[in-house]
């Protein structure tokens, strides 16, 4: 048999989550065309896998790495993780475009060259992109074009054209639609309008993904409110980064697994996904309460200059509410936030410090000095401290789970290492495999190469990808389970993971021997329907 790539002596993994056996896998051209015993030489490159582990190429359920691959198409953050699939869309997506949305954008792109979803993906494949790419389409666009960044529903007339956009997208191959309902303007969305996006997702077999209205004091009710409209409109439904965020709720988890659990056992198809660590990212406005932001940040910074309404700011944000989620109380206070400010911005000098220690500094009261902090730099990001390990573990042990970075990817050199982050840019895929499997022994590892790779491509509809066998892509790793692992810390993100010995995207060696090969073999992925 002809092969123009061998995969020799490695421990198999197909992706369905049983013990692996040891095999060669041949590729030829951008397909697997057989696995198993030796057949003696090849005339064609080998990868030595002897020892070491071949797997799918892992999913990345939730990226945010379209601005960073954009500008630099080695994602190698993810890359050395073995992740071969990016997929966008939590809330924003980078297409259909909107004049407010282009105006957002345009700080983040040298030029906007694309109206729709669909063509910005292919503006990737063109420029060249190490992984394979994919969307959803963004709830966030959707409210945009219907009803900007008013809190109201949108109107009948509005809301038939959203549909008619997101049936246009649908049919150029996005996912389905993916919102972000703890900020503006997808807080503003009501269910029944999220039921009627979701309606014509179901027409493709697409998927409803959500990072849901709350994750805290209000997680069961979210909870509640996806599945509803994962069975209202006949669609498949998915939780993103699972979680129960602050002290007081996370005896919810158990109980929002039974739920999750019900729904299934009822005929719906309802997932989550995770990243495994304690602390998520986010902007520090994303502490001022949705309503302050009603029309746009300029809204926002007229509100912070009335004194009236600046004291009303800082009472939002010290109080719970029923109409919110209060990230800065689900961390605990200033203490638990910390800053990720723009080291050549104005606020730099807090880099790595809390929010607490920096309203000490100032000798000023926490809530003031973080209204202040989002007035000199409205985009300063900040780690929130919600969650914890065991009720991570709750979570993670569920087999309808997969795993997304909820991060962009970075390079680790400059300038790429000025960019704050958090560690799950880096570590995330290979801290399950190190820290969740072969330290903890929470899943095996077959169950856990199955979470990253058949899974999330199962979910997503991505036709031929996260198994590897006989006529599918070969996007595929080869890594050692006894050292792979991350290293990236909170202190310290910008490390890379270890353990990853080669990654073939599409059939094309982009990672070998440990290192990147300068590849870019990466395509834009449509829905299989």
């Amino acid at each position: 048999m002809s092969a123009s790539l061998v995969i020799r002596g490695g421990t198999v993994h197909d992706g369905g989550g049983g013990p692996g056996r040891v095999a060669d896998v041949l590729v030829e051209g951008d397909r697997i065309v057989a696995i198993g015993p030796s057949a003696g030489n090849y005339d064609a490159p080998v990868l030595d896998a002897t020892g070491l582990v071949v797997a799918p190429g892992f999913v990345n359920v939730l990226s945010h790495a379209y601005f960073t691959l954009e500008k630099d198409g080695r994602g190698l953050s993810d890359l050395y993780q073995g992740v071969t699939t990016q997929v966008f869309g939590e809330g924003l997506s980078i297409g259909p475009l909107t004049p407010a949305i282009r105006a957002e954008l345009e700080a983040s792109f040298e030029s906007l060259e694309w109206e729709r979803l669909s063509q910005f993906l292919a503006h990737l494949e063109r420029k060249g992109v190490v992984q394979n790419v994919a969307s959803f389409v963004g709830a966030h666009n959707l409210r945009m074009i219907g009803a900007g960044t008013e809190d109201r529903p949108m109107t009948a007339a509005e809301l038939s054209r959203v549909r008619g956009i997101l049936d246009e997208e649908m049919a150029d191959g996005a996912l389905g639609v993916g919102s972000a309902l703890i900020y503006p303007p997808g807080c503003f969305a009501p269910t029944d309008e999220l039921v009627a996006l979701c309606e014509v997702v179901a027409r493709y077999d697409g998927m409803y993904i959500s990072h849901m209205r709350s994750e805290g004091d209000h997680f069961l009710d979210a909870v509640d409110e996806l599945i509803e409209i994962g069975r209202r409109a006949g669609v498949r439904a998915e939780i993103y980064h699972l979680k129960a965020a602050g002290r007081d709720n996370w005896p919810k988890m158990a109980r929002a697994v039974e739920r999750v659990e019900a729904a299934r056992a009822a005929g719906q198809v309802v997932t989550a996904d995770i990243y495994p660590y304690l602390a998520g990212q986010t902007s520090l406005g994303a502490s001022i309460p949705p309503h302050f932001h009603e029309g746009g940040h300029e809204a926002l910074a007229a509100r912070l200059a009335d004194p009236a309404e600046r004291a009303r700011i800082r009472e939002g944000v010290r109080t719970p509410s029923e109409r919110w989620e209060n990230i800065y109380l689900a961390s605990g206070g200033a203490d638990g936030v910390m800053l990720l400010p723009d080291p050549k911005g104005p606020a730099a000098h807090y880099r790595g410090l809390s929010l607490g220690q920096a309203a000490r500094d100032r000798g000023a009261d926490p809530v003031e000095t973080l209204l202040q902090l989002v007035e000199a730099e409205p985009g300063l990001h900040a780690m929130y401290f919600m969650m914890d390990e065991d009720v991570l573990r709750t979570a993670l042990r569920n087999p309808w789970v997969s795993v997304g970075s909820d991060a962009e990817t970075f390079a680790a050199e400059p300038p790429y290492t000025d960019a704050p982050t958090h560690p799950r840019a880096y570590g995330t895929f290979a801290r399950i495999l190190g820290r969740y499997v072969r330290e903890q022994g929470l899943l095996t590892l077959g169950e856990a190469v199955r979470r990253m790779t058949s899974l999330p491509a199962t979910n997503l509809g991505l036709r031929d990808r996260g198994r590897l066998a006989v006529g599918a892509y070969a996007d595929i790793v080869v890594f050692d389970p006894e050292t792979v692992g991350d290293l990236a810390t909170y202190e310290s993100a910008h490390q890379y993971a270890r353990g990853m010995r080669h990654v073939v995207v599409n059939g094309q060696t982009a990672f070998a021997d440990g290192a990147p090969t300068g590849r870019l073999p990466g395509r834009a992925l449509r829905r299989s329907s």
